[in-house]
């Protein structure tokens, strides 16, 4: 058996419903996150009763999996699925999707990212036509974010993004330990998945281009249903769909724009997780990077 884990609000009922319904009950155990309190307005649906349902009102999914998906908690699961609710899954199929995985070795992974669709998405998830799987992109242009054919650093190799990881029950044990107690985002999480992929990350983690899924990009907790959530950094809106730069850019005194309180913490968090990250590092005698790299000459 293998673990869907959702965090999940009453107005995202429908789009969950066709996510679980993706998954077959012969193989996986449903989970879900119930971040706006809202319990019993879910037992209509045919799978509710089989569910686990865990409440907690304006708390993150990866507050929820740091509390909750304790590794020993969810040692006989094969793979945790640890999804958001915005999720469009008309391409996808669960079965395939772990017979793949299985098959290419991947203890790190995520379905790719239909582009076209999409409202936010990284370079690496976008979906590589008639291809099965990939691990590396080399067409990430920006500061500080060129990849190349021997690039081995994410977010050009060894990276899949927050919305809908999955990882291996080995996988799981090391990540749940990166999450930070105390931080209700996942940002810098997924730049160090890598050290948790049980052996070379170039090889461990990947994106299945033949089993994708659309990201609406859809706001959950803060701000109004209609808008768009904000970018984060090395992430591409659909040029089509994405809000305005105005509407983006509106000042943080703003408010009614709730969304830049959101994007204010996540950078605060982020920068806090760096400097834990390289606080542990200076103190652990004994840690050795596996995946350090001289440094490379500028190009």
């Amino acid at each position: 058996m293998s673990l869907l884990a959702m965090a999940v609000g009453i107005k995202q009922k429908k789009n969950v419903n066709e996510i679980v319904k993706k998954f077959p009950k012969t193989d996986f155990v449903i989970m879900l996150f119930h971040y706006d309190g809202v319990v019993d307005e879910w037992k209509d649906v045919e799978w509710s009763s089989s569910a686990i349902h865990i409440s907690a009102i304006n708390q993150t999914k990866w507050w929820f999996a740091k509390r909750f998906l304790h590794p020993d908690i969810v040692a006989e699961y094969a793979y945790i699925f640890l999804w958001d609710e915005d999720l469009g899954v008309k391409n996808f199929n669960a079965g395939r999707y772990l017979s793949i995985i299985k098959e290419e070795g991947l203890k790190i992974s995520q379905p790719a990212i239909d582009a076209e669709l999409s409202e936010i998405h990284h370079e690496l998830t976008a979906r590589e036509k008639g291809s099965r799987v990939h691990r590396r992109t080399i067409n990430i242009r920006g500061p500080g974010r060129r990849c190349y054919e021997d690039s081995t650093e994410p977010p050009c190799t060894g990276f899949v993004e927050m919305m809908a990881p999955v990882f291996s029950r080995a996988s799981w044990r090391c990540a749940w330990y990166i999450i930070q107690n105390d931080f209700v985002h996942a940002w810098g999480v997924d730049f160090q998945l890598g050290y948790c992929a049980q052996g070379n990350r170039t090889s461990n983690v990947g994106v299945v281009d033949s089993e994708y899924l659309v990201h609406y990009g859809l706001p959950t907790l803060g701000g109004a249903e209609n808008e768009k959530s904000s970018l984060a950094q090395g992430q591409t809106p659909n040029q089509e769909s994405s809000p305005k730069k105005s509407q983006m850019e509106l000042p943080e005194s703003h408010p009614s724009d709730t969304r830049n309180a959101v994007r204010k913490q996540s950078l605060a968090e982020l920068e806090r997780f760096k400097n834990r990250w390289k606080k542990a590092v200076r103190e652990d005698q004994c840690w050795v990077d596996p995946f350090q790299q001289p440094v490379e000459q500028k190009r």
